[in-house]
């Protein structure tokens, strides 16, 4: 699917904007993305990240416009299929239809972990829950071990994940520095007590579903 259509972009910039006619069907071959919702005064909500692997929305092909924009964070490749293409592949294999459709449940199932992040978590438990989300997903393709991981979001994406303000993200930052939970020193993000981080935020990764089923 993928053969001869893979494009590089840069660090922070927009892959295709909320209003826009999607076309083709992205999927994440290196780098950081995000996915995000904007209001008109600029207040921005992120409600998802794309890690190498990632399939950036398998419902674009039944859309008139897009809902929601998709932008890099670092340097990424993405390879690009075009809808017929795609809908070609899904009719032809039922064990790639079957995986396509395993992804889009544990996007859906993600979305209601983070919906219950911003309704009943603090600030402390949301930001320590979401560095949890990203390491494990990062370890599961091989991306992150030994409780380290590369760290590219800045304290503005924290704030526009969690909901709170870029001072309140700089404080509870400091304070997982304080109790030892985390250690951040440039773009490399350490976990020197995981299984104390995990406690705080309440982490439970079966929302992931990294079963031998979702791998």
């Amino acid at each position: 699917m993928i053969h001869g259509r893979v494009r590089t972009l840069p660090p922070r910039i927009d892959i295709v904007r909320e209003g826009e006619t999607p076309h083709i069907m992205r999927l994440m071959l290196s780098g950081w993305a995000y996915r995000y919702k904007q209001l008109p005064d600029g207040r921005r909500q992120i409600v998802g990240f794309f890690l190498p692997g990632d399939i950036c929305d398998l419902h674009l092909s039944i859309l008139e416009s897009m809902d929601h924009s998709l932008a890099s964070i670092t340097q990424i490749e993405l390879a690009e299929v075009e809808n017929d293409m795609f809908e070609a592949v899904i009719a032809t294999s039922p064990t790639l239809k079957s995986a396509f459709w395993w992804d889009n449940l544990i996007t859906i199932a993600t979305l209601r972990e983070w919906a219950l992040n911003l309704g009943q978590r603090t600030a402390l438990e949301r930001i320590a829950h979401l560095l949890c989300e990203l390491y494990t997903r990062l370890e599961k393709i091989g991306a992150a071990a030994n409780q380290q991981m590369e760290f590219p979001l800045t304290q503005m994406d924290l704030g526009e994940t969690c909901g709170v303000s870029t001072v309140h993200v700089n404080r509870v930052l400091k304070e997982l520095r304080l109790d030892n939970l985390i250690c951040l020193e440039g773009r490399l993000l350490s976990f020197p007590a995981m299984d104390r981080l995990k406690d705080l935020a309440a982490f439970d990764p079966r929302y992931l579903h990294l079963g031998s089923r979702g791998r």
